[in-house]
């Protein structure tokens, strides 16, 4: 089971995304993840536990207008970064 939102737009995304990720945090997921484009280039996060966390690793003023996040809820496999 997991949260997915995306964003593409004129205002910056990944401020877009954490924030549609925490609206989704009730439901009792234990990992999330964001990608988003940057400099030509897709950069990938995750993180184990609440949306904070993850939050703390993103650079929110990062010029990308495209990204996805994800929240995951572990019904298969363990709760770990890398199943995040």
């Amino acid at each position: 089971m997991c949260g997915i939102v995306g964003y593409i737009g004129k205002e910056k995304a990944v401020p877009r995304i954490i924030n549609g990720l925490k609206l989704l945090e009730y439901r009792g997921y234990d990992s999330a993840g964001i990608a988003y484009f940057q400099n030509d280039k897709v950069v990938l996060q995750k993180e184990v536990g609440r949306i904070a966390a993850l939050e703390k690793l993103v650079d929110k003023d990062v010029d990308s207008y495209v990204g996805i996040g994800h929240t995951r809820w572990a019904t298969h496999g363990a709760v770990t970064k890398q199943n995040a």
